[in-house]
């Protein structure tokens, strides 16, 4: 099954698929920003992850604490 067909991701997963470390995802779950569940261990929905990308598209996530519009100069 490749990812395409995949209902669920595992932490690991969802970190490949937007290219972020594992830890990084794990702080965008705690901090509330990506919605997870908990079915074993964490899983995130693939329509979540499109949700999550559309929402935050031109926004800069450097600071999960104070993310704001991308700036390219």
């Amino acid at each position: 099954m490749n990812r395409e067909d995949k209902m669920l991701y595992t932490v690991k997963e969802a970190s490949a698929t937007l290219g972020v470390s594992i830890h990084l995802v794990y702080d965008l779950i705690n901090k509330g920003l990506l919605p997870a569940l908990k079915l074993g261990s964490l899983k995130i929905r693939k329509e979540t992850l499109d949700e999550f990308t559309k929402k935050y598209e031109g926004m800069d996530l450097s600071d999960l604490d104070h993310i704001k519009e991308l700036n390219i100069a």
